[in-house]
């Protein structure tokens, strides 16, 4: 039997659904009742490729006489879309029970669609297998067969009066040849399975049969079946073959150490151990987190519980028909070789009707490529999938996540004998815990006696060649470069953005990225959810609502170049580099130190900010990261981490001197605020002597009256004063005032800001009342112009305070101070530095002299 050969039958003029066997091209034969009352039929077979397409077709024989017809009728499909049987598919081989035949059982077997097989709306077929009691089984000389069912399970439930009704018309085959077409089903009241079948001995002497077979390019020739036929022993269908108990391909484990699987290997053996009919049980994860390892563990503790376990290549769907061929030469034996797909057909029809295996189809690229198989598959026996893939499986797959810390500081421990448990556990952390990672690293420290330690280092320096280096006696293949590069030819196929938007996330944090980083990628939001779908249906990213995370090591291996894998050429590298950075620089908010509504913002991009950073060589700034670094050191400034703000404003002094020259207006900008950090931190004396400096410089360059040059001098002389020097603060701000009054406006919030620091001046010389007038102006200016929630209005309510508290007035003084603290926690947060220093000189105003710094420009 040839299951590509079995069709359902529908016809809706009676509403009545049957089974019927390709004897041709386009030939059915089924039961007459079936298709008795059709004004026309439709009919499809069970398609290798999963297609599901109905056909039209109609009755071609018999035609309509007075005289009795057997229970059987040949139909031919008219549907223009109706396929032919692939190329080679052997021709049906006809025949005829011997009566005279010595044994006294025959075996016979036929595969029907019984309605109670309907699964999901779809009706599911079912092997029949039995036997025929040759004294007792023909009757009317031969014309009626009746089989007797037995040695496989009855259909899942019964269907009105039969569990085979719907399988009527289904051929029946005993040793190789097709010998009838079930019929009725004898026992529709009791348990016991008899099925009757009309003979198609009986059915060639009828006219126009044979003819009508004939005519189809059929050739109808019967050949006796008896028990000595050595010529059907040779050539044995699939259900005439048992299998030995036990039997299987498995590949051995791929390392001796297994460890923090436990609760994944219970949850897999207890999803596979369900009492249900049709189990199918996907494995997904990203590429290295060991399904394969732990679809193997699974596969080899439960042997016993399978009466045939084969392993499977799944990446394409041609592997997986050779694999199934495999399976048939192993059964078939010395029986004569099959092409692939024969040989894979076979195997399908062998799984079909030999209940209880596992099939295991490793790493599947697509659900679709398993799905036609599968499909085939139902009820017999169990199917475990592993696949990178995470969408699109029936059932609910089973997430394989990497290992925890303590599993990967175990795992690590065994490989490598030991070592510095805290390099260890910083190793695990640099790849990721993920297991394949691990083992390669582990295998390469021990095969080298090296140190923890030293890998990390050259993991660090030679991330490329570390990633992609087998260890002596491992599988070459079985690199995280190596596997990972799998994906993304995949990925890169279906959609070559996704890879682009892969290699750009690469440069950022592993967590908790912005989607809206990758928005100029694609066309329209819906478009960019498409792609970050694609992406985390493969395990490269992780989602949620807003933001997205990418293993660390698949960053590193994302960044690294690599002259043998397209993916990762030199130039993509470098283009996704810069391409990261203009995102940053395109979302960072302005005004990084008092752009309260931008910090939240800021707080979310710091993370990329700074890995980015951190893997971009200083020597390579360009114009772009200069901007990054400027905006992250300001930002830091202002939120009071003034020693990692100091890092990197003095990098970005060395970058922009680089970039655009010393004496650019950029570079004296980036002088200007590294002086300024430096004053923040405490060091006046270093910055003052920058400040000199800078102003020097943009007063050659720019002019006197350039804003850059005021802002200098204005820095300068808040700097001045801070260190004690009031009187050259007084005398340089008397000149900034009026000159950043004409040149930028009376109004603008660096005016004020030198209005501000001149009234603090005076308090320093000694002059609280033109101080606390001073500060009064500036205050109902930045009120007005600024809101009473910008951190620079804050900033005036407490100097004024202070200056009412040196002139004696603690009243006015103690209710500015509590409105400065309410507005920094409304506006900026409990825990902000401006905040904090609010509460301290809330809590010291009667017994400190406590004020803010004066703002720098």
């Amino acid at each position: 039997m040839d299951v590509r050969r079995v069709v359902e039958i529908w016809n809706p003029g009676e509403g009545r659904a049957g089974t019927g066997y390709l004897v041709a091209d386009r030939i059915v034969l089924t039961a007459l009742h079936n298709v008795r009352g059709a004004g026309g039929l439709e009919v499809r077979r069970l398609d290798p490729d999963g297609h599901d397409q109905w056909a039209d077709a109609e009755v071609l024989w018999p035609e309509r006489g007075p005289d009795p017809q057997p229970d059987a009728a040949l139909i031919l499909v008219t549907g223009a879309s109706w396929a032919p049987l692939l190329p080679g598919a052997a021709p049906v081989r006809w025949g005829r029970i011997d009566p005279a035949v010595a044994e006294s059982r025959l075996g016979c077997l036929a595969v029907g669609f019984p309605r109670a097989e309907a699964r999901d709306g779809v009706r599911d077929t079912k092997e029949i297998r039995g036997h025929i009691e040759t004294l007792t089984g023909l009757k009317s000389g031969g014309d009626v067969i009746t089989a007797y069912v037995d040695r496989v399970a009855t259909p899942s439930k019964a269907d009105q009066k039969s569990r085979w009704s719907g399988a009527s018309g289904a051929a029946l085959f005993a040793r190789g040849r097709l010998v009838g077409v079930v019929t009725t089903d004898r026992a529709r009241d009791y348990e016991a399975d008899q099925l009757t079948a009309v003979s198609v001995a009986s059915l060639a002497a009828r006219p126009g049969f044979a003819m009508a077979v004939k005519a189809a390019g059929g050739d109808l020739v019967l050949e006796e079946v008896t028990a000595t036929d050595a010529d059907a022993v040779e050539l044995r269908t699939a259900y005439d073959v048992e299998a030995p108990r036990g039997l299987h391909n498995l590949p051995d484990l791929p390392s001796r150490f297994f460890v923090g699987r436990e609760e994944a290997l219970a949850s897999l053996s207890r999803a596979l151990s369900e009492d249900s009919q049709t189990i199918t049980q996907t494995l997904h994860g990203l590429g290295g987190v060991g399904k394969t390892t732990l679809a193997l563990h699974y596969a080899h503790d439960h042997r016993d519980a399978y009466r045939l376990v084969w392993w499977i290549r799944a990446d394409t769907p041609d592997l997986i028909d050779v694999g199934l061929a495999a399976l048939a030469a192993r059964l078939r034996g010395p029986a004569p070789t099959l092409a692939t797909a024969q040989a894979a057909s076979w195997a399908i029809g062998w799984l079909q009707t030999h209940p209880g295996w596992l099939l295991v189809f490793d790493n599947a690229e697509r659900p679709e490529d398993v799905r036609a198989v599968a499909g085939q598959l139902c009820d017999a026996g169990r199917q475990l999938i592993t696949s990178r893939c995470k969408g699109g499986w029936s059932g609910d797959p089973i997430p394989l996540p990497v290992l925890d810390a303590d599993a990967s500081l175990d795992l690590l421990a065994r490989l490598t004998d030991g070592g510095d448990e805290d390099e260890a556990r910083a190793l695990a952390e640099d790849l990721g815990h993920l297991p394949l990672a691990l083992e390669q690293a582990g295998a390469f420290i021990a095969q080298t006696s090296i140190t923890i330690g030293e890998y990390r280092e050259m993991l660090g320096q030679y991330p490329g060649d570390a990633t992609d280096a087998a260890p002596e006696g491992s599988d070459p293949a079985r690199t995280m470069a190596r596997i990972w590069r799998i994906t993304l030819d995949v990925l890169h196929k279906r959609d070559p953005r996704a890879v682009d938007l892969l290699r750009i996330a690469a440069w950022y944090a592993p967590t908790g990225i912005p989607r809206d980083l990758f928005a100029p990628l694609a066309e329209n939001p819906v478009d960019l959810a498409r792609l970050l779908a694609l992406l985390a249906n493969y395990n490269m990213i992780t989602l949620d609502r807003s933001t997205l995370g990418v293993h660390r090591l698949v960053q590193t291996v994302a960044r690294t170049a690599a002259e043998k894998d397209p993916h990762r050429a030199a130039s993509l590298i470098e283009r996704a580099r810069g391409m990261a950075a203009v995102r940053l620089h395109d979302l960072f908010p302005s005004d990084p130190a008092r752009n309260v509504d931008g910090w939240p913002t800021f707080r979310a991009l710091l993370p990329h900010a700074e890995a980015l950073l951190e893997a971009w060589r200083p020597t390579d700034d360009t114009q772009v990261t200069h901007y990054v670094i400027n905006e992250v050191g300001l930002y830091l400034e202002g939120q009071g981490e003034v020693a990692k703000a100091i890092e990197y404003l003095n990098r970005g002094v060395g970058a922009a001197t680089r970039v655009f020259g010393a004496e650019h207006p950029h570079t004296l900008a980036a002088r200007n605020n590294l002086a300024a950090v430096h004053e923040s931190a405490g060091n006046s004396r270093h910055a003052i002597a920058l400040y000199e400096q800078v102003l020097a410089d943009c007063a050659q360059v720019l002019g006197a009256a350039h804003p850059d040059t005021l802002r200098a001098r204005n820095n300068l002389a808040a700097t001045c004063e801070s260190a004690g020097d009031s009187a050259r603060a007084v005398s340089l701000l008397e000149q900034v005032v009026p000159e950043r009054s004409r040149v930028l406006g009376a109004d603008h919030p660096e005016t004020l800001s030198s209005q501000d620091n001149l009234a603090g001046a005076y308090s320093a010389a000694g002059d609280v009342a033109r101080a606390i007038a001073l500060y009064k102006q500036v205050l109902a200016d930045r009120l007005r112009v600024l809101g009473p929630d910008h951190p620079s209005t804050l900033t005036s309510l407490n100097n004024l305070a202070v200056a009412y508290r040196k002139a004696g007035d603690v009243g006015r003084s103690m209710a500015l101070y509590e409105q400065v603290w309410d507005g920094c926690r409304r506006v900026m947060g409990s825990d902000h530095p401006q905040t904090l220093m609010a509460r301290r000189a809330l809590d010291s105003a009667r017994n400190s002299n406590w004020k803010f710094r004066k703002p720098t420009d």
